[in-house]
């Protein structure tokens, strides 16, 4: 059986201001090219479908078009769950339509897919809250998939009934699905544990999440799970968050993160994106294929000394979203800021940097931080202009000129 794995979409994101909805559509294109491609039999996508609970209707329609493709006319299972970005009644909410294309959507942990059975020879064999049995057309052994879409902590424990709301997430989880293991997962079917959670092997160092995803499931990784708490019957554990593909651990079974298909943050820059085919047969191990996908604009971080080596650099880089750090000996004036906006059309953000001169008296910092307010900014342009603070009456005005510009 050949199991894609890929996850955390984002169907919807920005980057700042520049939409990502060409690129999304690019390289799902090229997911669906090598699901046909690879003869793939399922397809897994393990959350995050969507960036937002209200995602825009482009991404809405992108994501059941793409979905329905992957199932090659309901001969081929595409089973999606929510991430934390995502509204499990929203991906729900299509559940009677899709299972006749073939789509099977999971948005709550205790979910339970109503059976069914289509022409093209793929049934629900066997169902409950969090596991659904697959008999997936042209294989001859059943698919069980453990499902655990992702949810508040709370919400887990409310679901699994647990009393003492202070026990260890980890340990009511995993005796969840030790039990649902026990009773459907034995060697003679492919058994797989689809989830959206923040997991990790015992004693590694914590993973860094997305500088702009939001936290899961743990505060200062208290609340990491650890891959020990897998049934041993799991061959290969599919999980979503991590937008960087990570082999987080190989026993009992295989743990990956397939990772995003784009690169979302600049703190991805420059990192490969894959997805993952996976070949499984009952009783053995799975071996998991890499498979990196091209689609997309590069994100790329430059740091230029001066403005020519600016606008060189720019102008070999064109076909990429750029975030330039300019060190300059004062502030940009408006000119060469047009000039380098003029040299590329996708540049996200100019960080100045000044070097050298008396920035700001008696202070260390050479960097303009963008994240301090107008006014303190106004303030650091006065007095590096000036060599003296702005007086009352001045900030004043300058505040009056500020809310003006916002309304």
């Amino acid at each position: 059986m050949k199991i894609l794995h890929t996850s955390d979409w984002h169907l919807g994101k920005r980057l700042d201001d520049f939409p990502r909805i060409t690129e999304q559509q690019a390289v799902l294109q090229e997911i669906c090219e090598i699901a046909d491609r690879e003869h793939v039999d399922v397809v897994i996508v393990a959350g995050d479908l969507f960036d937002t609970f209200n995602p825009p209707t482009e991404a809405v329609d992108l994501l059941y078009k793409t979905l329905k493709r992957l199932t090659n006319q309901g001969r081929r299972p595409v089973i999606a769950i929510a991430g934390n970005h995502d509204s499990p009644d929203r991906i729900e909410s299509p559940d009677p339509l899709a299972r006749e294309c073939g789509i099977i959507f999971a948005g709550y942990p205790d979910s339970r897919i109503t059976p069914f059975e289509l022409d093209s020879g793929l049934k629900v064999l066997q169902s409950e809250e969090g596991f659904i049995e697959l008999k997936v057309p042209g294989i001859d052994v059943p698919l069980r998939i453990l499902l655990t879409p992702y949810a508040n902590e709370f919400r887990i424990k409310t679901w699994l009934g647990v009393a003492d709301k202070e026990e260890e997430l980890g340990t009511v989880l995993k005796a969840r699905w030790k039990a649902i293991a026990d009773k459907y997962c034995d060697a003679r079917g492919v058994n797989l544990l689809v989830t959206h959670l923040f997991m990790v092997r015992k004693g590694d160092e914590l993973p860094e999440e997305p500088e702009d995803e939001k936290p899961i499931l743990h505060v200062g990784g208290e609340h990491a799970l650890f891959t020990d708490m897998i049934p041993s019957q799991i061959q290969y554990t599919a999980l979503g968050h991590l937008h960087r593909m990570n082999c987080v651990d190989g026993q009992p079974g295989s743990t990956y993160y397939s990772g995003s298909p784009l690169s979302y943050s600049f703190a991805e820059a420059n990192q490969k994106k894959y997805m993952l085919v996976i070949e499984a047969y009952p009783g053995k191990p799975a071996v998991v294929n890499e498979v990196e996908l091209s689609g997309g604009k590069k994100l790329l971080r430059k740091r230029a000394e001066g403005l020519e080596d600016a606008l060189l650099w720019l102008s070999e880089h064109q076909d990429a979203l750029v975030e330039l750090t300019l060190v300059t000996k004062t502030f940009l004036t408006a000119m060469e800021r047009r000039q380098i906006q003029n040299a590329h059309s996708g540049i996200v953000a100019i960080i100045p940097e000044i070097s050298g001169g008396d920035f700001e008296a008696g202070s260390h910092h050479n960097q303009i931080d963008l994240s301090r307010s107008m006014e303190e900014l106004f303030r650091d342009y006065f007095r590096h202009e000036k060599g003296q603070d702005p007086n009352q009456e001045l900030m004043d005005l300058f505040t009056e000129i500020l809310s003006a510009s916002d309304e």
